[in-house]
């Protein structure tokens, strides 16, 4: 099916139930579509947990949740609440809609909602089993721009609709009312605006998270060098890593763990001077609002999954940042590099007008009561 002309799409479906890092990346395509399409809503079908901060940040205008798993729901209950959903999409009549989670219940998802154009990935990430077909009818490669990155994979129903890429890279941008809060949680531990190192020790799973006694290590080492304090950043279920590491540093040590929505989270970033953590979905956001970053792989690669920036002139197409380290780890991965690396990224930047330890000792005073 040929694709519509701009005025002809007025509502938009994006199906992504993936993580806050893929959400993240989405940013990017959602950028496009608007330029491409102005006058067109855009929902966003997503996790539960995200769709505040979707909203927030205008990746969607509306966000709609979908819990992909059972979390103890009766099979009935999950049936019930699908076809609730699906009633709820097919009476939003929408023009066009774009399957990123790709998998079997979003594509069958992507079909009933109804649009009359609808684009999905071929071949799929995982091939499709004997009995499934292909429910998309406008077909977009899995990776798109000739990179195997995931911005080139969810930019790449872009192209399947005939546009063009006007902004390849992610962008975030903090709220007001995060900004006050960030300002708020930022004097209460005596820390100022660029004076200090976002820490997110966290990850999905095992094989992501480097050990809490390695991530002290080097926060005392950056503290020693430069001045400047570490801020733990995270979910409230990351209260035990956190504390792990703060036991183990000798440094002075802030936590905003459990306390801070996902919207502060990005204003939380874009006042770090730096932002030292494993692959998850933190890294992407630091990424998104520009704050040096050494991103910490252990299962995939940074080719798939590292920071990007801006087009170069030659490609024009995003391109691996140069001012962010992403390092392969493993448990026996020695300290010192991690350090170096955090060091020449600390070195490499050049908006600070005074010296980084400078800039620590200018932090704010609590008061006494």
């Amino acid at each position: 099916m040929s694709p519509k002309s701009g005025n002809e799409i007025r509502s938009i479906c994006i199906v992504q139930t993936k993580f806050l890092g893929d959400v993240t990346l989405t940013s990017a395509l959602v950028r496009n579509l608007r330029l491409a399409y102005p006058d067109a809503s855009i929902t966003m079908i997503c996790a539960p947990g995200l769709k505040q901060f979707i909203v927030a940040q205008q990746i969607a205008d509306v966000a709609v949740g979908f819990e992909t798993g059972g979390r103890g729901r009766t099979p009935l209950k999950r049936l019930t609440d699908y076809y609730a959903l699906i009633s709820a999409l097919r009476r939003q009549k929408f023009d066009l809609s774009i399957d990123l989670t790709d998998t079997k219940t979003s594509r069958i998802m992507h079909r009933l909602a109804g649009a009359p154009l609808r684009v999905g990935f071929d071949p799929p990430e995982r091939p499709f089993k004997f009995w499934e077909i292909q429910m998309a009818n406008v077909l977009a490669p899995p990776f798109g721009h000739g990179g195997s990155h995931y911005l080139y994979r969810y930019l790449s129903p872009l192209g399947a609709l005939g546009l063009a890429i006007q902004n390849p890279t992610p962008r975030l941008q903090p709220t007001k009312i995060a900004q006050e809060e960030c300002a708020r949680l930022l004097f209460e531990n005596a820390l100022a605006k660029k004076s200090y190192v976002a820490v997110h020790a966290g990850a999905r799973s095992e094989g992501r998270r480097w050990p809490p006694q390695h991530f002290a290590a080097v926060i005392d080492e950056i503290y020693a060098k430069t001045g400047l304090r570490s801020l733990i950043i995270g979910g409230p279920d990351e209260r035990p890593v956190a504390q792990s590491i703060i036991e183990a540093a000798t440094s002075p040590v802030a936590t905003v763990v459990g306390k801070a929505s996902l919207e502060v989270l990005v204003a939380l970033l874009t006042e770090a001077a730096i932002f030292l953590g494993n692959d998850s979905g933190p890294m992407h956001v630091a990424a998104s609002v520009e704050t040096p970053a050494v991103g910490l792989f252990g299962l995939q690669s940074p080719d798939l999954w590292g920071r990007l920036v801006s087009p170069t002139k030659r490609s024009g197409r995003p391109c691996l940042v140069h001012v962010s380290f992403q390092v392969f780890v493993k448990n026996t991965t020695p300290v010192g590099s991690i350090v170096f690396s955090g060091f020449r990224l600390l070195k490499s930047q050049k908006r600070h007008s005074i010296s980084l330890r400078q800039a620590a000792l200018d932090r704010p005073k609590l008061r006494c009561a």
